[in-house]
């Protein structure tokens, strides 16, 4: 067995505790906020807390509030000049994973040369000092405060690549379930979704990590109870807390595991239909993945299904039990009828969005399968188009 663990973000956690960022020491004298292109976060009032709390520390800042759905290169490198204009040090994330993975994104950029595709795409080294980042989310779900990955878009290229450095761990992150209480139905399920398929596919990963594993079965125990709750009942703070915890332990996943093809089909729809929120287009695929797994490796994950199975509160003797917990989850959360076809995807794309979900990130289709789901993600995808 070899394996590495490499988790350098400091996670301060809890109801609250966001008035706390002062308590720790600030990696920079100026800060560039970067939120969504909405006012959310203006209009909760978040920002406003924000800023009060570095001006109180002493601490310099400058909004930067163009980030989009499923952020583009394009914004990610006018981030990165803004933060150079501006004189900026340390970068901060406030919002969800879009803003987030947007500030990891700059501060690769700030001081290193080129374009950001240079380095997603094209491997080019990181030479120059990443600035610091602080990511403070207002959603559970993608679990970027806990890892170093930016999911950045090339509207040009209609690819969605995850990248990060070593370097790109955010050096502080504030998890506050209170930040969480606004979020509506429908993307509380969206969110709480994705965060269980990075636990899902970063247990079945074959460089699963007997530490990542730990995180997995405990992320899906408390998605499978919890995410119906929150749904349901959005001022229901435990049930916010508990949602919380999984979204940060998905990301920690995401840094010691690896996702798998579901995740390189769905980038693959993203980047064609930047508002498609990730954790729809991987709810509306996920009983034709699994169940085309099961189906082709059944040998190789049958085991850790039926564990998947029993952590989410099935007998978990039988390895299907895991697909049908899954369908009943997808139904108690009110997204049975989520289809591709709601974001204008069509039967005519589906060979175009499978080949580019291949070539954009085929390195995970090397994580969940020896027959390699290439020639399947189309009937994969067909599947969920109506």
């Amino acid at each position: 067995m070899h394996f590495e663990y490499y988790m350098p973000t400091r996670l301060i956690f809890g109801r609250g505790r966001l008035k706390e960022l002062s308590h720790y020491p600030f990696p920079g004298s100026k800060a560039l906020i970067l939120i969504t292109q909405g006012q959310s976060m203006r209009n909760l009032g978040y920002l406003g807390v924000v800023l009060k709390i570095l001006e109180g520390a002493g601490i310099d800042s400058a909004v930067y509030d163009r980030v989009a759905l499923n952020p583009s290169d394009a914004q990610v490198m006018e981030a990165a000049e803004f933060a150079r204009n501006e004189k900026c040090d340390m970068l901060i994330g406030l919002g969800g994973g879009s803003a987030i993975d947007t500030a990891k994104a700059a501060a690769i950029m700030v001081n290193n040369p080129g374009t950001y595709w240079d380095y997603a795409k094209l491997g080019k080294e990181i030479v120059e000092k990443v600035l610091p980042v602080i990511a403070i989310p207002t959603t559970a779900g993608t679990g970027t405060e806990t890892n170093q990955w930016c999911m950045i878009s090339n509207r040009e290229t209609k690819e969605k690549i995850a990248f990060g450095s070593p370097q790109s761990f955010p050096v502080l992150a504030v998890v506050d379930p209170e930040l969480m209480l606004s979020v509506p139905p429908h993307l509380t399920a969206y969110q709480g979704m994705e965060a269980f398929f990075h636990a899902a596919e970063g247990y079945l990963a074959n460089v699963a990590k007997p530490i990542s594993d730990l995180y997995a079965l405990d992320t899906l125990r408390r998605i499978s109870h919890f995410l119906p709750i929150a749904v349901a009942d959005g001022t229901n703070l435990q049930a916010r807390e508990e949602m919380a915890v999984a979204a940060a332990q998905a990301g920690i996943i995401a840094a010691l595991s690896e996702c798998a093809a579901e995740y390189s089909i769905d980038h693959a729809l993203s980047a064609y239909y930047p508002q498609l929120p990730h954790g729809a287009g991987m709810v509306a695929m996920s009983i034709p993945y699994f169940s085309y797994l099961l189906e082709k490796e059944r040998k190789k994950v049958e085991i850790r299904y039926a564990d998947m199975a029993h952590v989410m509160g099935w007998p978990g003797e039988q390895p299907e039990e895991f697909i049908d917990a899954l369908k009943l989850l997808i139904r108690e959360i009110g997204m049975s009828d989520l289809h591709l076809s709601n974001w204008g995807i069509s039967q005519q794309e589906v060979d175009l969005l499978s080949a580019n979900s291949f070539a954009a990130m085929s390195f995970l289709y090397n994580t969940d399968s020896e027959q390699r789901l290439q020639n399947n993600a189309a009937c994969i995808i067909r599947g969920t188009v109506n």
